[in-house]
């Protein structure tokens, strides 16, 4: 039997086996994929960490000093393959798992016609494990392309388009930015209320200065942080982009939805190079109608929509331990369910996923060295 099966092989997946192997604890890793680090690999080409170095790094290896503060997925993928290698974590590869059943004392994991049996399963799948793609009326008859934010590379494919990005977290505001800076006609349409904050202030990373205002009562340094941001944009309203009212640190721990950071979008809009559009209501043939009325003329559709984490669909007798979202409840382990850890998905804390990772996978070490 397996004492501790980790389910995935990236960040999330490499911290907990680097947190292990350094708790002299065996595990066993597999991964869907054939490498590690499966979804950063398949990311947009000029996608950089929003997070600072600082505060991204795995267990026990800081990132090297030559790495620049915001560093680039090429380095990213490379600091990962290091750290694999340093702590001698070997993936199985090509190995999925499609269903987690607890058997008395043990766990069943099913990987196609494979059973692992373990002790310990600690699910590092990720937030970002299925691609949201919403559906409008009208879209079979689209004569343009449509296609979900992960499969976009570059503008190189979308000279001479007109483009619609419909949505603008992260993913949408930077496909856009891309876009314009490489003169494509692109627009995005905006679904809800957005939650908007400037990568760097003042030449400091905002990171760093919402860790200073977590520091503060609440309440206090919520509404700094919400004074900042309007007076470094703005009021983005007579650009048609819907602001919450909220701040966005309040917005993050309340629903765990990351503010967007900007890295030149909203000058973009403001000059014109980018326009916004309502959200979606149906298409046809070569439009895209929106709900307040107003229609664009489109040949190509990104759905920056975001994913879904449904691991319902992975854990059988989930009811203990996932939410209505899919995703894991907090401090999930009530006594049926022991043995099952989940890593990677707290997305609720200031810094986002990554600055998590050290504290977590240690938290989760110490409690399977703790049942040893």
């Amino acid at each position: 039997m397996i004492q501790n099966l980790i389910i995935g092989a990236g960040p999330a997946g490499l911290a907990m086996a680097g947190s292990l192997r350094h708790a002299k604890r065996d595990f066993y890793i597999i991964e869907q994929s054939n490498h590690i680090a499966s979804k950063w690999h398949a990311h947009y080409d000029r996608l950089h960490l929003h997070t600072i170095k600082e505060y991204s790094h795995l267990p026990y290896m800081p990132f090297p000093d030559e790495y620049p503060t915001y560093i680039h997925k090429s380095d990213l993928i490379a600091y990962y393959e290091s750290y694999a290698a340093q702590w001698d974590i070997k993936p199985h590869y090509n190995t999925e798992a499609t269903t987690i059943i607890k058997h008395d004392n043990e766990w069943h994991v099913h990987c196609g016609n494979q059973l692992l049996i373990a002790k310990n399963v600690i699910v590092a799948t990720g937030i970002n494990r299925i691609p949201n793609i919403p559906k409008w009326e009208g879209q079979e008859n689209f004569n343009g392309e449509i296609i979900h934010a992960n499969k976009y590379r570059n503008a190189i494919p979308y000279q001479d388009k007109r483009v619609l990005i419909i949505g603008m977290g992260n993913t949408g505001a930077e496909i856009a930015l891309d876009l314009a800076e490489h003169n494509v006609h692109v627009g995005i349409s905006i679904r809800s209320k957005q939650s908007i904050v400037p990568r760097d202030l003042f030449g400091r990373p905002i990171q760093k200065t919402a860790k200073i205002l977590d520091k503060l009562p609440f309440d206090l340094g919520a509404h700094i942080g919400n004074i900042v941001r309007k007076l470094y944009f703005g009021n983005l309203a007579k650009y048609n982009i819907p602001i919450h009212s909220e701040p966005p640190i309040k917005i993050l721990r309340e629903t765990g939805k990351t503010p967007t950071i900007d890295l030149g979008t909203v000058a973009r809009i403001k000059d014109g190079s980018i326009h916004i559009h309502a959200d979606v209501s149906h298409f046809d043939k070569k439009t895209v109608y929106f709900t307040n009325g107003d229609s664009a003329v489109i040949d190509a559709v990104i759905l920056a929509t975001g994913y879904l984490t449904h691991l319902d669909t992975l854990i059988a007798d989930s009811k203990n331990c996932i939410d209505q979202k899919g995703e894991p409840i907090k401090k999930c382990d009530p006594e049926n369910q022991q043995g099952l850890y989940f890593i990677g998905f707290d997305n609720y804390k200031t810094g986002g996923i990554l600055g998590t990772l050290r504290d977590d996978s240690d938290i989760i070490t110490r409690s399977i060295v703790a049942t040893n």
